[in-house]
């Protein structure tokens, strides 16, 4: 039996990763990020552009991120650039940029460090939505 964080460390090793620093640059060149965490800390805060897709609907529910929303080949055209998942610490945004590799996405990056790393950093961020 694995332990969550062992879950998590095997999901890391299977997946790419970037540093917060590197997601804040992503950011201002327009990157696609989902927030994969619960709607009450999406809520709290989040990344402006951040669309949030709780984990636990994420797979069903990608094909209504805003972008892509109402076209039939939906997946397809998210799947045509990167996704940059993110939530609290990185173990979640690992676990899902696992499930949708296993889905057919390659270009998924999820951001070690999440949210919490976010605020370290005092990059801006979006509270109340």
């Amino acid at each position: 039996m694995l332990t969550p964080q062992q879950l998590c460390a095997k999901a890391k090793a299977n997946v790419e990763e970037i540093d917060i620093d590197t997601l804040h640059q992503k950011v201002a060149e327009g990157a696609r990020v989902i927030d994969v965490r619960e709607p009450g800390e999406y809520a709290a805060g989040h990344i402006r552009q951040a669309v949030n897709m709780p984990r636990g609907v994420l797979e069903m529910q990608l094909n209504q991120h805003p972008d892509v929303a109402g076209y039939d080949d939906a997946l397809e055209r998210i799947a045509e650039q990167p996704l940059y998942l993110i939530c609290r610490t990185g173990g979640r945004s690992a676990l899902s940029a696992e499930s949708l590799q296993r889905m057919g996405f390659n270009k998924v990056v999820s951001v070690d460090g999440g949210m919490q790393a976010w605020e370290e950093r005092k990059y801006p961020q979006v509270t109340g939505e």
